[in-house]
């Protein structure tokens, strides 16, 4: 590879790497042709860039991302090396597991993950568990919305109550002639009396 052929490729990688805020590293060592062509089809299907990238390149683009410092994941680049791109934290995660049911690859080496880093294949499990970002807004959601219906649904069943209320005093009001009763009865006996 020329030297302007690595510069390209290293801005090539930069470019991916400019506003990531989910960034894997795996190894996909060992997967035959048509194994890899699968991972990527499964990947692309679930809006997760991957690129084949060569260690030293992948090293220096990320020494020149400002704002992050990557060199934490450096000691993992070794070997045949993927880089994985993705908007939703767990998804390159699910990705692997999913495809090592029936093979031994690809492994994770290392991820950049809600400004975290996980170094070694031991911690995708607890890659695979961590809510993306919709998933936490829906369950604030959740949660917010949670005493709101308690409160709409404690003031309508208090609406219904006094409504219910209401309309019992209602036919009590009605039955009050039985109370002018008494009134007759008075003028009745005033003339007897005489």
């Amino acid at each position: 590879m020329t030297k302007d052929q690595k510069v390209v490729a290293i801005q090539e990688i930069k470019d991916l790497l400019q506003d990531a805020k989910v960034v894997y590293v795996a190894d996909l060592e060992g997967l035959n042709a048509g194994k890899a062509s699968d991972f990527r089809r499964q990947a692309f299907k679930q809006n997760i860039k991957v690129k084949v990238v060569k260690n030293t390149l992948l090293q220096k683009a990320m020494e020149q991302i400002d704002g992050v410092d990557f060199s934490e994941m450096f000691e993992t680049f070794k070997g045949n090396s993927a880089l994985m791109i993705a908007e939703t934290a767990n998804a390159p995660a699910k990705l692997i597991k999913d495809f090592r049911k029936k093979e031994e690859k690809p492994a994770l080496k290392s991820a950049f993950v809600q400004e975290t880093f996980y170094v070694g294949d031991n911690n995708l499990d607890a890659l695979v568990n961590i809510k993306s970002r919709e998933e936490m807004i829906g369950e604030i959601i959740g949660l917010l919305q949670s005493p709101i219906q308690r409160v709409v649904s404690a003031l309508q069943n208090k609406s219904e109550t006094s409504e219910a209320k209401a309309e019992e005093a209602a036919p009590a009001a009605e039955e009050t002639p039985a109370a002018d009763a008494p009134e007759a009865a008075a003028e009745g006996e005033t003339p007897a009396a005489e």
